[in-house]
C-alpha cells in the first residue's frame, strides 16, 4: 500500500446535529463524531458544506470545533472548515480556531465574489501565511461559480508549505490529473465527490472527503483502502454496490438526505436549517429503498 497521507483516506464531512429548535446539539455532535471514528473514518471535517456551514455562524462553529476535538481529538485528526468569501475574515477566524486544538483547516474557493485566478492565489496565500496548521483547499465550482485551475492549485502547493492537499469537486478529470502529476512532494488530492472517488484514485488521488461517510463509513473506507492497495477489481465491485446510494443522497440539495438517512438508521441528528428544508415523505421513501438495495438498511 502506498504511504498513508497525513489525514488518512476516508474523511467524512460531518453533518451538524441540531435539536428540535434547530439549535446546535453538541451532545449529539460528540456522539456522531465517536460513531464515525468507530466506523473507520480516518479524520473528520467539521462545518463543511455537509455540515451546513453557510447557516452556522462563527461563534457556533467555534463551539462545534471544540466539542469534536474534546470527543475524538485524541483518536483522529479534526479538520475545521474555516473558509469564507472574505479573505480577512477567513484569516482572522482561522487564527482563533487554531487555538482550539484542531489539526488542520479546510478553505473553500471564495464563492459569490467570482475572483480571477490571481485573486484565488492571493486569498489562499494570505490565509496560509496567517496560520501554522496545514490547509486543505476546496475547489467546488458547482457551488462557488469559479473553478480554481490546476496551475493555481499547484502554484499554492509549491509556494505555501502548509497548503498540503486539495479537495477536488470540479469533475474535471484532466485538471485533477494535472494536479496529481504536477504536485510537489507531500501535496495530495482528495475526491470531493463520493461517486468520483474510484476514478480520482485511479489517477493518483489518495482518498475522499465524503458525504456518504456519515451514513456508511466502513463501506466507503473499504473502497478507498482497496484502491490504495491497487486492488482495482475488488474496489470496482465495492464501488458499484454502493454507487446507487452515493448518487441517491444527492437527489436534492446536500445535506437534506444525509440527515434523513441517519434518521432512517435510527441515529437522528435533527433537521436542516432554512433556506434548506427537510426531506419530503416521498424522498425519504425512495432513500430508504436505495439504502435497503445497497445493504446499508436492513
Amino acid at each position: 500500500m502506498s504511504q498513508e497521507p497525513r489525514f488518512g483516506r476516508m474523511i467524512p464531512a460531518m453533518v451538524t446535529p441540531f435539536d428540535q429548535d434547530r439549535e446546535l446539539d453538541l451532545d449529539r455532535t460528540q456522539e456522531l463524531a465517536v460513531r464515525l471514528v468507530d466506523g473507520g473514518s480516518d479524520a473528520l471535517i467539521i462545518s463543511g458544506t455537509t455540515g451546513e456551514s453557510p447557516t452556522v455562524f462563527y461563534p457556533q462553529k467555534m463551539k462545534l470545533f471544540a466539542a469534536v476535538v474534546e470527543a475524538v481529538g485524541d483518536r483522529a485528526p479534526v479538520i475545521a472548515n474555516v473558509g469564507d468569501n472574505c479573505t480577512a475574515d477567513t484569516a482572522d477566524f482561522a487564527r482563533d480556531v487554531e487555538k482550539l486544538g484542531v489539526d488542520g483547516f479546510m478553505c473553500v474557493v471564495p464563492y459569490y465574489s467570482k475572483p480571477p485566478q490571481e485573486g484565488l492565489y492571493q486569498h489562499f496565500r494570505t490565509i496560509a501565511e496567517a496560520v501554522e496548521l496545514p490547509i486543505v483547499l476546496y475547489n467546488i465550482p458547482g457551488r462557488c461559480v469559479v473553478n480554481m485551475e490546476a496551475e493555481t492549485t499547484l502554484r499554492l502547493a509549491r509556494d505555501c508549505r502548509n497548503i498540503v492537499a486539495v479537495k477536488e469537486a470540479s469533475g474535471k478529470m484532466d485538471q485533477i490529473k494535472a494536479i496529481v502529476d504536477g504536485a510537489p512532494e507531500g501535496f495530495v488530492v482528495y475526491s470531493g465527490d463520493d461517486a468520483a472517488t474510484y476514478d480520482i484514485m485511479k489517477l493518483g488521488g489518495v482518498g475522499v472527503v465524503s458525504t456518504i461517510g456519515n451514513v456508511a463509513p466502513a463501506r466507503m473506507k473499504e473502497i478507498v483502502d482497496l484502491c490504495a492497495a491497487g486492488e482495482w477489481e475488488a474496489a470496482a465491485t465495492a464501488n458499484e454496490r454502493l454507487m446507487p446510494l452515493m448518487k441517491g443522497l444527492f437527489e436534492t440539495s446536500n445535506p437534506i438526505l444525509v440527515k434523513e438517512a441517519l434518521k432512517l438508521l435510527g441515529f437522528p441528528v435533527g433537521g436542516v436549517r432554512l433556506p434548506l428544508v427537510d426531506a419530503t415523505p416521498e424522498q425519504s421513501a425512495r432513500l430508504a429503498q436505495t439504502m435497503r438495495e445497497v445493504g446499508v438498511l436492513a
